[in-house]
């Protein structure tokens, strides 16, 4: 399909109506909401809106998800956020929903994939992520897709065991 970016095991593509499910399954998946930010459960009819409004342009929304998939099933998903076009830069967020998909190398494919969109077609000079220290399995990940530290937000994260902190990464597409 012409709707689909490709990179190594995986491919990228825009989200269908026939997702409602799966996004249902995975916003509401309360184990995954502390790196997401995410304090209440979607229901269907705003997830529905949302699919609905994913099919705008990236220059109206500011935002894109993107499905990720291995061998045409779904596996997780990749966001695009706050898209700035006059400054050149996106944060982005990544999820693969299933332990069982973690460690197969489709994160970091399809943290390759939209580097390489983000330049080509959407003109970015840079991404950036906003990553919990604790979370050392995304940090790895980001740095390992050529990410680098450029700031910590002190006590930004409120936990059910206190404050911890936030690293900001950052990834210069062109220089």
């Amino acid at each position: 399909m012409k709707n689909r970016l490709k990179y190594g095991k995986i491919s990228l593509r825009p989200l269908e109506p026939d997702d409602i499910n799966l996004m249902y399954k995975w916003e509401n998946n309360m184990e995954i909401w502390n790196v997401s930010n995410t304090r209440t459960p979607f229901s269907k009819y705003i997830l529905a809106e949302y699919i609905k409004e994913s099919a705008k342009d990236i220059y109206e929304t500011k935002q894109l998800r993107l499905i990720i998939e291995h061998e045409s099933k779904p596996v997780g998903a990749l966001d695009l956020f706050d898209f700035d076009p006059y400054h050149m830069r996106a944060g982005i967020g990544i999820l693969i929903h299933k332990e069982k998909n973690r460690n197969h190398g489709y994160a970091t494919d399809a943290l390759n994939c939209i580097s390489g969109y983000a330049v080509e077609t959407l003109g970015l000079k840079q991404l950036y992520a906003n990553i919990s220290v604790n979370n050392e399995v995304s940090i790895h990940l980001f740095k390992k897709a050529g990410f680098e530290d450029s700031g910590v937000k002190k006590s930004w994260l409120k936990t059910s065991a206190g404050w911890i902190d936030e690293i900001f990464l950052q990834k210069i597409l062109i220089t």
